[in-house]
C-alpha cells in the first residue's frame, strides 16, 4: 500500500504535514510502500521498528520542544515510511515535530481526535491482508477467506503489537485490530463477569455473570481449556488468560477469583491451526498486561500494607503518625508526597459450618465490586490499596474530592451491598455471610487511626444484622446508639449526662468558654480537625487545645470511638 492510498481515504480524515510530492522526482514520498503499522509512544521507538513502517504515536512521549528531534532521528535510522501522529494528547501536533520531520525527510501525518488509531490500522491491514474472494468472512471458515500466509503474517503484527504494548498494558488496540480483521468479538472479563477490556458495548451484565460462573466451574471441574459453553442459545468460547505466579499461600479461591479469561462468540475448537495461533498470541498479549496489572496492585498493597502495621503500633506516638503515614505514601506510590483522601474498608465472613471466609477471597471480591463503572463510587482499580488483618481484608480506597458536582465523595453503601450481594451469590452458601464496616472519608493522616477504628466498630454492627450481605459505616453506629437511648430510663440518662458533661458546664459557667459547643462541633464533624476547625473559625492548633482541655477535665479520650459515643449520648440525653 502506498501512503498516498492511505491520505486519498476521506473516511480517516488524515493531514499531511510534511512530506508532500516533489514534482521534479519520479518515486516522491506519497509513493513510498507502507509495509506494516507499528504503535509506539516510547521516546527511544529503534529497538521495535524495521523499515517500511507507517509508525503511529499518541505523543505522550513529547512534553516540551526538543524532544521531537531525537525521536525522528530514530525514525530516519530505521527506513520508516511516515510517521502519523494523534491530536488528542495536546490538541495538535506539536510544532517541534513538524521542524524535526522536515529536517530529516521524514513525512508526517495528523490523526484528528475523532479518527481512531485502530481505524487507521484496519484500512492499511485490508490492504496487506486482502481475503480472497467468497465465503462468509467469520473466524471458522477463515481457511477459506484468507491465506496461510496472511494469517501468519497477521500473527507477527500482533506479535509486534504485543511487545511495543507491554510496557504500557493495554490490550484494547489488539483486540479492537482483531475485531476489524477477523470480524471477531473479543472481551477480557473477570471472574466475576467484570468487562476489564475489549468490544463495546460489553456483554449484559447477566450473560457476563453467567459466563463467569461457567469458567469458575470448568476450572473447579479441571475442565481442558479452551470452554466451550451455551449462554442464552449463544456459543462462547473461553479461554483462561494465562496467570501470573501467585502469592505464597493464596487460598484457591482467592486465585479463581483473580482469574481473567478471554470471551469470543465461537467455537475455536474449529478454527484452523494459524487462526489458533493467533489466539494464542493474544492470549500472550493479555497475559501481559495481566502481569503489569498484578506488579502494579503489589505496589499499591504494599501500602495497606505498611500503613496497617503503623495503624497497629501502639509504641508510635499519635504525634509522629501523620509524618511516618505520608513518607510511606511517598515511598510507596511514586509522586505521592502526602496522605490521598480515602476511605477504610474492613470485611470479614463465616461459612456455616466452616470458619470463616479466606480474608485474601473477600479482598478480590471487594476490589471487583468498588471497580465496577456503574459501582459505589467512581475509582479504578488504581485506586484501591489492599491487604489482610488475621481474617479480615482491610482496604484503602482513595475517593475524590469534593467539588461543586460531588460535594462530599464518598463510597456508597447501598451500591456497594448491591454489588457484593451479586458477586458473592455465585458462590456462598444460603447461610454463609459476609459483614463490611467502612469509615469515614480520611482527609488527613491524622485521622487514620481514629477511621481504622471507626470501620472496626463499623462491622461490629454489620455482623449483628440478619442480611447475608451487610454494609455499616459511621451514621449507623450514631443511629445504633440513638436507637438504644430510648430504652434507658430517663432518670438514668439525665444522670449519665450530667456526670459526664457536668465538668465541662462549670468550667464554661466559670471560665466562660465554650467547650460544651466545641465537643458538640467536634462530634457533629465526625471528629475531623480540619472540618471543625473551619466551623468554629479556629485555627487547627487552637482547636486541638480546646480537646486537650475537654479530655482533662472529663478524663476521657476523644481519639477513642466508645468516648464519642458516650459523649453524643449524653449530649442527645441531657
Amino acid at each position: 500500500m502506498r501512503l498516498r492510498e492511505l491520505l486519498d481515504d476521506t473516511e480517516l480524515g488524515l493531514l499531511l504535514l510534511v512530506g508532500h510530492d516533489d514534482h521534479s522526482s519520479a518515486d516522491g514520498p506519497l509513493d513510498r510502500a507502507i509495509s506494516a503499522v507499528a504503535t509506539n509512544d516510547l521516546a527511544d521507538p529503534g529497538r521495535f521498528l524495521t523499515g517500511g513502517e507507517l509508525v503511529l504515536t499518541g505523543l505522550a512521549w513529547w512534553r516540551a520542544d526538543g524532544d521531537a528531534e531525537s525521536f525522528v532521528r530514530v525514525l530516519r535510522r530505521a527506513g520508516v515510511t511516515a510517521l502519523a501522529a494523534g491530536e488528542v494528547e495536546h490538541g495538535l501536533v506539536p510544532h517541534d515535530l513538524v521542524r524535526a520531520c522536515r529536517r530529516h525527510g521524514v513525512p508526517l501525518i495528523a490523526v484528528r481526535p475523532e479518527t481512531s488509531f485502530a481505524a487507521v490500522t484496519e484500512r492499511v491491514l485490508r490492504r496487506l491482508h486482502r481475503r480472497e474472494p467468497g465465503g462468509p468472512a467469520g473466524p471458522a471458515s477463515m481457511a477459506s477467506t484468507a491465506s496461510v500466509a496472511s494469517l501468519a503474517s497477521l500473527a507477527a503484527l500482533v506479535e509486534r503489537h504485543r511487545r511495543l504494548l507491554a510496557d504500557r498494558a493495554a490490550p484494547d488496540s489488539v483486540l479492537e485490530l482483531l475485531r476489524h480483521t477477523l470480524g471477531l468479538d473479543v472481551r477480557v472479563l473477570s471472574a466475576t463477569g467484570r468487562q476489564i477490556a475489549g468490544a463495546r458495548p460489553p456483554l449484559p451484565a447477566k450473560t457476563a455473570a453467567a459466563l463467569a460462573a461457567r469458567h469458575l466451574a470448568a476450572r473447579r471441574a479441571g475442565g481442558t481449556a479452551p470452554h466451550t459453553v451455551t449462554v442464552g442459545a449463544r456459543l462462547y468460547s473461553l479461554v483462561p488468560v494465562p496467570v501470573p505466579v501467585p502469592g505464597p499461600g493464596l487460598p484457591r479461591q482467592a486465585a479463581e477469583l483473580g482469574d481473567w479469561l478471554l470471551v469470543m462468540e465461537s467455537d475455536t475448537a474449529l478454527w484452523p491451526a494459524p487462526d489458533r495461533e493467533l489466539l494464542d498470541r493474544t492470549a500472550e498479549l493479555v497475559a501481559d498486561a495481566r502481569s503489569a496489572h498484578e506488579q502494579s496492585k503489589t505496589a499499591r498493597n504494599d501500602l495497606a500494607d505498611r500503613s496497617l502495621s503503623l495503624l497497629h503500633d501502639n509504641s508510635v506516638p499519635a504525634e509522629e503518625i501523620p509524618i511516618r503515614l505520608r513518607s510511606t505514601a511517598q515511598a510507596v506510590v511514586s509522586g505521592v508526597g502526602y496522605w490521598p483522601r480515602c476511605q477504610f474498608v474492613v470485611a470479614s465472613g463465616e461459612r456455616h459450618g466452616a470458619g470463616p471466609v479466606p480474608a485474601a477471597a473477600l479482598r478480590v471480591l471487594l476490589e471487583e465490586a468498588l471497580v465496577q463503572e456503574d459501582g459505589p463510587v467512581p475509582v479504578s482499580s488504581e485506586d484501591i490499596a489492599a491487604t489482610v488483618d488475621g481474617d479480615r481484608a482491610v482496604l484503602l480506597v482513595l475517593v475524590p474530592e469534593p467539588s461543586d458536582t460531588r460535594p462530599d465523595p464518598a463510597l456508597d453503601h447501598a451500591a456497594l451491598q448491591r454489588r457484593l450481594s451479586a458477586a458473592l451469590a455465585r458462590w456462598l452458601g444460603p447461610e454463609d455471610s459476609v459483614s463490611i464496616g467502612v469509615s469515614s472519608p480520611v482527609a488527613e493522616p491524622g485521622n487514620a487511626r481514629r477511621s481504622l477504628e471507626q470501620a472496626h466498630n463499623a462491622l461490629r454492627i454489620a455482623h449483628a444484622a440478619p442480611e447475608r450481605v451487610t454494609v455499616r459505616g459511621p451514621e449507623d453506629l450514631t443511629s445504633h446508639i440513638l436507637t438504644l437511648l430510648p430504652l434507658i430510663p430517663a432518670e438514668a440518662r439525665r444522670a449519665f449526662a450530667a456526670r459526664l458533661l457536668g465538668p465541662l458546664r462549670d468550667h464554661d459557667a466559670r471560665h466562660r468558654t465554650d467547650l460544651l459547643a466545641t465537643l458538640e462541633a467536634f462530634l457533629d464533624c465526625d471528629a475531623s480537625w480540619t472540618a471543625c476547625a473551619a466551623r468554629l473559625h479556629l485555627h487547627v492548633n487552637s482547636l486541638r487545645q480546646r480537646i486537650a482541655r475537654i479530655e482533662h477535665l472529663t478524663d476521657r479520650d476523644l481519639s477513642r470511638l466508645e468516648t464519642r459515643l458516650d459523649f453524643l449520648a449524653a449530649l442527645k440525653s441531657g
